[in-house]
């Protein structure tokens, strides 16, 4: 098993195409630490997904423009759909 690091110390690095992925064993390493997320597998790239839910649109209008502010601080744009 690699050395793990703990995600909430890592930074992101954005894909730009050609960037290696993570291995399965890394996978499986990291996955503890995200075990809310599922992993899924899109146009054969495998890619992390989570249903949040809230009380009224408001909160989830809210949570959307703080992930929005950290993805934008960190270079990285997810999609995010609320609805």
């Amino acid at each position: 098993m690699p050395d793990i690091k703990a995600l909430t110390k890592m930074k992101c690095v954005p894909c730009r195409g050609g960037e290696p992925t993570v291995t399965d064993l890394e996978i499986k390493g990291f996955y503890p630490q995200v075990s809310e997320w599922e992993i899924i597998e899109r146009n054969n790239i495998k890619q992390l997904e989570r249903v949040f839910r809230f009380k009224n649109f408001r909160q989830a209008l809210e949570f959307t423009n703080k992930i929005g502010n950290m993805a934008e601080q960190e270079g990285h744009h997810p999609v995010i759909v609320t609805e």
